[in-house]
C-alpha cells in the first residue's frame, strides 16, 4: 500500500505522521513545491497550475491514493485535481474540521490564511455546519511562512497577533492550515484564557488519514510491522525531508521511516 500527500510545503507532515501511525507498513510520496511556494498569494489559476504539477509528481510513483494535504490547495484547485486524476487514483482533500468543532457547542475560531479566510468555500461550511453557533474567521497572515521556515520569532509573532483578535469567549478552535497543526499546542497557550474551561482543538490531519484508507478499502493496524518506505519529492525531484521539517515532532517521527530503494 502506498500513499501520496501533497503540498506547497511541509504543511503535508500532519496527515502524514497520521497515516504513518494508522499503518506503519504504507508507503509514503511526500510531494512539496519548495520553487513555487507560498501558493496562498497566487491567483487561483496559478495556484491549480502548481498544485497539478506537485500531484502528477507524485502520481508518477504509483500510489493508491493522494491526500491534499493542503487547507488552501483543497479551496481552490481540488475540482481539477480530481477531474486529472480521478477514477484511476482516489484524491482526498483537506477541509476545515468546522463540523466537529461546532458539535462540541461554541464559540467557535477557525484560524486560516487570510486566502482561505472568507473564501466562499469556508463560508458555505460555516453555513451548512455552523448554524446557531457563533463562529469567529481569524486571519493569520505570515503564521504559514512562519511555520515552513520555523522561523521561532514569527512563528511566535504570527500566533500572537492571531490570538489578540480571537475572541476571549471562544471555547474551540478550528486550526484551517495544516501548517498550523505543527504548532498547536502554542496555539492553545496562546488562545487559553487564565480561568476558563479547557480550550478545545480541532485539526483534519486524523480525519482526512482515515478517509484515505476507506477509498482504498484499507483499515488501520497501527500495531502493523513498521516496513513503510519513505519518498520525498521536491518541486518533482526527490531529496531529503526539508531541514525545517525536523524541527517538528511530526517530521522527525518520518525520518525514522526508510528510504525508498
Amino acid at each position: 500500500m502506498k500513499i501520496a500527500l501533497m503540498d506547497s510545503g511541509i504543511g503535508l507532515l500532519p496527515a502524514a505522521a497520521a497515516v504513518r501511525r494508522l499503518r506503519p507498513d504504507a508507503d509514503l510520496v511526500l510531494s512539496s513545491d519548495p520553487d513555487g511556494m507560498p501558493w496562498g498569494p497566487r491567483t487561483v489559476e496559478d495556484l491549480t497550475e502548481r498544485a497539478l504539477a506537485v500531484a502528477e509528481a507524485a502520481a508518477a510513483h504509483r500510489p493508491d491514493a493522494l491526500i491534499v494535504g493542503c487547507n488552501t490547495a483543497s479551496v481552490h484547485a481540488l475540482p481539477a485535481l480530481r477531474a486529472r486524476l480521478e477514477p484511476g487514483l482516489p484524491v482526498i482533500g483537506t477541509v476545515p474540521a468546522i463540523k466537529p468543532a461546532v458539535a462540541s457547542g461554541g464559540p467557535v475560531a477557525i484560524w486560516a490564511t487570510p486566502a482561505t479566510t472568507g473564501s466562499p468555500y469556508q463560508r458555505n461550511l460555516i453555513r451548512e455546519f455552523a448554524d446557531g453557533v457563533a463562529v469567529t474567521e481569524v486571519p493569520c497572515p505570515g503564521l504559514a511562512d512562519a511555520v515552513e521556515q520555523a522561523d521561532e520569532a514569527a512563528i511566535d509573532a504570527a500566533i500572537a497577533a492571531a490570538a489578540a483578535i480571537t475572541p476571549d469567549e471562544v471555547r474551540v478552535v478550528v486550526l484551517g492550515c495544516t501548517h498550523y497543526e505543527l504548532v498547536a499546542e502554542r496555539i492553545r497557550e496562546a488562545v487559553q484564557r487564565p480561568g476558563a474551561d479547557p480550550l478545545v482543538m480541532h485539526g483534519s490531519a486524523g480525519a482526512v488519514a482515515a478517509q484515505a484508507l476507506r477509498r482504498i478499502g484499507e483499515e488501520a493496524a497501527p500495531e502493523a510491522p513498521a516496513e513503510g518506505t519513505l519518498t520525498v519529492l521536491l518541486s518533482g525531484s526527490e531529496g531529503p525531508l526539508p531541514t525545517a521539517a525536523l524541527t517538528y515532532a511530526e517530521g522527525r517521527l518520518l525520518r525514522a521511516v526508510s528510504p525508498a530503494r
